[in-house]
């Protein structure tokens, strides 16, 4: 049986099963389905990579894929996934980014993009009937010669141009580069904005820094980095830099959805539109004007961002619990306009979180307390089948109360669930369990929420130690 499918958002699988026919065959799908009732496609499409070590090879591959449909491929290089996005929406024409994001090496996908942003849901099930209707048993030699374009410089000045160049001035910031493709990108932008930038942890070969699950050994590497010299804050991202990460000056990282939450104030939004997956604290009354819930992933986010802008809302911010924003509406700011960029970034939440620092003259540690978030972890298991975690979630959710109510007893028993993506279950104490199984890869996700940080952390090891017993 193949790893790949489509996730969250895009392709992925194992490298051993995409580079090739498969990934030639799903772009000559995508090719079909560009040109399939839309005489107003442009011929070119965009090709874009991370830093992982078969982004090269795949990328080759694409371009070849998308010559032979009888279309233009462009190359961008390795290009951050929202730099990209932003080039196809400027010019009209789709595109297609090499990148498994956070997931391990051995793993890539592809994300795809029409001009007008990212695919959605039935975009995925037009790409897969093409698929299946082209049929393809072979391909040839990647020998496609693309032309250049510089999608970096335009998705720069786009923010050095709405926040100004004295935006962050005053600030030291911490990068930790590690192989994030945005890495150096994020360095001249903060130094555009007046902030001085210091790269910490460059590396050669690829890390899976993933946001929403953070390796032991980065938390660790920042502590060390904030002990060490006197940091304002250390930020970093995914591997496709469409996913940030903002730690205060202590070198303790913030959450992907408070750093949501900070950029939706920064931005004045009216609405906000989130997964199931973030923080609880933003239902409560007087915070947004309007809060929607999705399931996870920036297709589900994207929907309802539409939902709420076509509902009258001015201003809406879309972001997820791993740290990615999408802007689903212009932001005008002292004369200066911050056009639309429906899908998830990096850039913009770093900078409006560090802005908004500057603006309310706090340390981050200060405007994080005082967000007033429930205590919020999660962590995932690997290698976990996902008709192992649906059979999980199935028996949790089943009528059988002596299963369901005994494993959570000790927090007494379960008095809500939410099956919008997973199940989440709310227990009499107050705290929350979330089981979901990961769109990207063979993991199952553990969320919890409890009133300290202790209690959080014993109930995200006691579920996670649940959810291994029973799924192996």
């Amino acid at each position: 049986m193949s790893s790949l499918k489509f996730g969250t958002s895009g392709l992925r699988g194992l490298v051993s099963e995409l580079v090739g026919l498969p990934s030639y065959s799903h772009v000559r799908a995508f090719c079909s389905m560009l040109r399939d009732g839309d005489a107003q496609a442009r011929e070119e499409v965009l090709v874009g990579r991370d830093l992982r070590s078969s982004s090269p090879l795949i990328a080759a591959q694409v371009a070849q894929a998308i010559l032979d449909a009888g279309l233009t491929p462009v190359d961008c290089g390795a290009v951050p996934t929202p730099a990209l996005a932003l080039a196809a929406m400027t010019r009209g024409c789709a595109a297609i980014m090499v990148t498994g994001s956070h997931i391990p090496d051995d793993r890539n996908g592809l994300k795809f993009y029409r001009a007008q942003g990212e695919i959605d849901k039935t975009d995925e099930a037009k790409i897969l009937a093409w698929h299946e209707q082209l049929g393809l048993s072979a391909m040839p030699a990647a020998q496609a010669k693309a032309a250049s374009y510089d999608a970096l410089t335009a998705y720069q000045a786009r923010y050095a141009d709405f926040f100004g160049s004295s935006a962050l001035a005053g600030l030291t910031v911490g990068v930790y580069q590690h192989s994030s493709v945005g890495r150096d990108a994020i360095c001249d932008v903060l130094a555009a904005l007046g902030a001085k930038p210091l790269p910490l942890g460059r590396s050669d070969s690829f890390i899976p820094v993933d946001t929403e699950a953070l390796r032991p050994e980065d938390e660790a590497l920042a502590r060390e980095w904030a002990a060490g010299q006197r940091l304002d804050t250390i930020v970093s991202t995914d591997g496709d830099a469409d996913r940030p990460l903002v730690a205060d000056e202590r070198g303790t990282f913030l959450r992907g959805d408070l750093v949501g939450a900070l950029t939706a104030q920064f931005l004045s939004a009216d609405a906000i539109v989130t997964p199931v997956t973030s923080n609880s604290a933003l239902d409560r009354p007087g915070l947004f004007a309007r809060v929607v819930r999705t399931r996870v992933g920036s297709p589900y986010v994207i929907t309802g961002m539409g939902q709420a802008a076509s509902e009258g809302a001015a201003v809406v911010v879309g972001f997820e619990a791993n740290g990615g924003v999408l802007l689903g509406s212009d932001v005008t700011r002292e004369g200066r306009i911050l056009p639309a960029l429906p899908t998830r970034d990096a850039m913009l939440p770093i900078l409006s979180t560090l802005a908004l620092k500057v603006r309310q003259g706090k340390r981050l540690s200060e405007i994080a307390t005082e967000a007033g978030f429930a205590v919020a972890l999660s962590n995932r298991l690997q290698e976990i089948p996902q008709d192992r975690t649906a059979a999980l979630i199935a028996r949790l959710d089943a009528d059988d109360p002596a299963f369901r109510d005994d494993s959570f007893s000790a927090h007494g028993g379960v008095v809500a669930r939410d099956r919008r993506d997973g199940l989440r279950l709310t227990l009499a104490d107050g705290s929350t369990v979330h089981f979901r199984a990961s769109g990207n890869a063979p993991e199952l996700r553990v969320y919890v929420e409890a009133a300290t940080p202790a209690l959080a952390e014993a109930l995200l090891a006691e579920n996670l130690a649940f959810a291994a017993a029973q799924t192996r």
